[in-house]
C-alpha cells in the first residue's frame, strides 16, 4: 500500500542483486526491478550502494506487488528537479516539456507562473547549484534548461541553445520551420551526430530543417526523428 502511494515519485534504495542485466533494488520490506531499459545507458550500479530511481509502475502479482523502476525516464529528470527548486515545486515554475536521451542529453522547457521568477535561472540555481546536483544524480549528463514560449518562433530558437538562432520561419500547415543560423553556429545547432537539433525537435514537436546563412539546408529532422546531415557538415564534426 506504501508504494502504491509513491507511484510517480522518486524512491531511494540498496542494490541488493543484479541478474541478467535487471538491477534489484532494496526497500527493506519489498523490492523494486530497474529493467535493462530503464537504465541509465553506461551506467554501473554496484551492490549494497544507495540508488534514487522514479517509481513508475506499482502492480498486483499473485505474491504481493511488483514494484518497477526507471532512471532513463523523461519524469526522473522532472521529479529531481522538483526537489531541487522550490519554485518548481511550489508551482511558481512549470516544466512544460522534456526530450532526453538518458546517460547523454536532456533539455527542458520551463516557463514562470508568476511575474518576476526567472524560470531559468530558479532551475540552474546560484553559480550552478541546482542544476549541477541534477547532473550529479544522472552521472553527468548535460542538461540544456530552456525557457517555454507559446511562440513557436521563440520556442524553437530557444530550444536550440546552446546555438544562436538568426531567425526561424515556420510552415504552418505541416508543423515545420525553418531556422537560419550563422555559418559558426551551425556545428552547434546540430549537434554531434545530430543530438541537440534532435531534441529541439522532440522538444518543441516541431520538425526542423536547419539552413545556413547562405541559404542551403544542412541538417533536417523528419517526423520520426531521425537526422539527415548534409555531408561537409559531417566533416567538421570530426
Amino acid at each position: 500500500k506504501e508504494f502504491a502511494d509513491k507511484q510517480d515519485e522518486i524512491v531511494s534504495g540498496i542494490v541488493q542483486r543484479i541478474e541478467n542485466n535487471n538491477v534489484f533494488v532494496d526497500f527493506g520490506r519489498t523490492t523494486g526491478i530497474i529493467t535493462r531499459d530503464e537504465q541509465i545507458k553506461g551506467e554501473r550500479y554496484r551492490i549494497g550502494e544507495r540508488i534514487k530511481a522514479l517509481l513508475y509502475l506499482v502492480e498486483k502479482a499473485p505474491r504481493g506487488i511488483n514494484i518497477y523502476l526507471s532512471r532513463s525516464h523523461p519524469r526522473f529528470v522532472h521529479k529531481l528537479f522538483e526537489i531541487e527548486v522550490p519554485e518548481i515545486a511550489s508551482g511558481a515554475v512549470e516544466v512544460k516539456n522534456i526530450a532526453r536521451e538518458a546517460g547523454s542529453r536532456s533539455k527542458i522547457a520551463v516557463m514562470a507562473n508568476q511575474e518576476g521568477i526567472d524560470p531559468v535561472g530558479s532551475c540552474v540555481g546560484q553559480r550552478g547549484v541546482r542544476v549541477e546536483t541534477v547532473i550529479s544524480e544522472l552521472g553527468g549528463e548535460k542538461i540544456d534548461i530552456i525557457e517555454w514560449s507559446a511562440d513557436p518562433e521563440v520556442f524553437i530558437a530557444n530550444s536550440l541553445s546552446p546555438a544562436k538562432v538568426l531567425d526561424v520561419e515556420l510552415k504552418e500547415g505541416q508543423k515545420e520551420a525553418k531556422v537560419i543560423v550563422d555559418e559558426d553556429q551551425l556545428s552547434l545547432a546540430i549537434g554531434k551526430s545530430g543530438q541537440n537539433v534532435r531534441l529541439a525537435a522532440k522538444l518543441t514537436g516541431w520538425k526542423l530543417d536547419i539552413h545556413s546563412s547562405s541559404g542551403e539546408s544542412v541538417a533536417k529532422v523528419n517526423e520520426d526523428g531521425e537526422v539527415k546531415i548534409e555531408e561537409e557538415v559531417k566533416e567538421e564534426d570530426k
